[in-house]
């Protein structure tokens, strides 16, 4: 069974975060939401409040298929100021592990400096945080083992090429059928 890791901050976007959380596990996709300050609830951007099931320290990375940062302020300069969280997505990277952002977040990978060369996309206005990157306006954007995309009303088709990129397309395009997406 593939794993995911979802990494919660302060201030993340709920919508953005729990989507890609609920298609995942619709996908039969093991998915740990993971607290960077390892507290057992974290609140979002718009006061929801989750809780996860782990914190960061201590995580077995190793275990995981991918990585998810969603977006949302603060939550995306929280996720941003996690430097046990930036060293396991460059370790990721640097494996050929996927590793995946939407709205703000793709800027996280910008300043690590990960899109150097790649196509990305991102929250509009935002486009100057994608450091090295060829920019585009599509809603998703999968470039080598890195998925980019822009903002909340993207979140399904976010979390479907990342279901299309563990599992395959066939797989992505049932569930987007089954919730009346595609």
């Amino acid at each position: 069974m593939k794993k995911a890791a979802v990494f919660f901050a302060t201030g993340y976007e709920e919508i953005e975060a729990l989507t890609v959380v609920d298609l995942l596990r619709r996908a039969g996709i093991e998915v740990t939401c993971v607290s960077i300050d390892n507290e057992k609830s974290v609140t979002g951007a718009h006061k929801i409040s989750v809780e996860m099931d782990a914190g960061i320290s201590g995580l077995d990375f190793e275990g995981f298929d991918v990585l998810v940062c969603p977006g949302g302020m603060p939550g995306t300069k929280n996720l941003e100021a996690c430097e046990e969280l930036k060293a396991q997505l460059r370790a990721f990277y640097d494996a050929g592990k996927l590793i995946g952002a939407i709205c703000a977040a793709p800027g996280i990978f910008g300043h690590m400096g990960l899109l150097k060369g790649k196509r990305a996309c991102i929250y509009p206005g935002m486009e100057a945080e994608l450091e090295g990157a060829q920019v585009v306006y599509d809603k998703v954007v999968r470039a080598d083992n890195v998925i980019t995309s822009r903002g909340m009303g993207t979140a399904i088709e976010f979390a479907l090429a990342l279901v299309e990129s563990l599992i395959d397309g066939e797989t992505a395009k049932k569930l987007g059928k089954s919730i009346v997406y595609a």
